[in-house]
């Protein structure tokens, strides 16, 4: 009887030590993120598996915020209607720049990552600036960042540019000699010349008519997801796990510092 009552208390001890383990505990909210798995390295499809620095620096996030979430491949338009009437998405996380005509519709965390737009040509084209691009033809993701700045230099109904669902299909247009140009941001198109060595593509930065750009995680007006992002991502940023999962994706240490001093 004694070692039965020893026995048992005991197992109530390691059950407790158990349920100690762990900086952090998970709520009991699940949250729902919708992404366009269609942006490598940022987020995509590998087989049946969605990865990318995007989902690996997510859930670093979610952790820190001790956090239980799960990402749906949702495609970019239905990303973007899905998270603005936050019913079956709470947050969107598919490299979302931070505009101002964005925040008239969304919250965002604060900035997790730098980007900027590049142009993507073939060997021997004449393009050198983003200024070259007003009176050629140019592939872009409809509803980006590339968008907008190029309906600026081409005008918005400019029948040369080509609106496309997504960067893939952008890409293949140049390949098949539709359009002179691709405008994308520097992570995909960088990505993209990688993996096609012998297709001889240059890229061309414009820091001139293409600025720095900041991502942040989307969200519905008045999220209260944005009190616990906001801090788990800062410290994700400043305790080494976001350089480690930024040097993965790119080789290269991130300049966190001026990261952080976005807003």
């Amino acid at each position: 009887m004694l070692k039965k009552l020893m026995f048992l208390l005991l197992a109530v001890v390691l059950v407790v030590a158990l349920s100690g383990c762990g900086s952090k505990g998970t709520s009991g909210t699940k949250y729902k993120f919708a992404t366009d798995a269609a942006y490598a390295p940022m987020e995509y499809m590998d087989k049946d598996k969605m990865t990318g620095f995007d989902i690996d620096f997510l859930a670093e996030v979610m952790k820190e915020a001790g956090l239980s979430y799960e990402v749906t491949n949702t495609g970019w338009d239905t990303m973007l209607t899905s998270v603005k009437q936050g019913k079956e998405f709470q947050a969107g996380i598919s490299s979302v720049s931070i505009t101002d005509e964005r925040k008239q519709t969304y919250d965002y965390s604060i900035p997790y990552f730098e980007s900027t737009n590049m142009i993507l040509v073939k060997e021997g084209s004449p393009i050198k600036s983003a200024a070259d691009l007003k009176d050629k033809k140019v592939a872009v993701q409809i509803s980006t960042t590339a968008d907008t700045l190029m309906s600026k230099i081409m005008g918005e109904k400019n029948p040369s540019l080509k609106r496309l669902d997504n960067n893939t299909l952008a890409l293949m247009e140049l390949e098949n000699n539709g359009v002179d140009a691709v405008v994308a941001d520097i992570a995909i198109v960088r990505e993209y010349v990688k993996n096609n060595p012998n297709k001889k593509f240059v890229t061309i930065s414009d820091p001139k008519n293409f600025e720095s750009e900041y991502y942040g995680i989307l969200l519905p007006k008045g999220s209260e997801l944005k009190a616990k992002l906001d801090p788990a991502i800062k410290k994700v940023i400043e305790n080494g796990a976001y350089a480690k999962v930024y040097k993965k994706w790119f080789g290269q240490d991130p300049d966190t510092k001026k990261l952080l001093e976005q807003k």
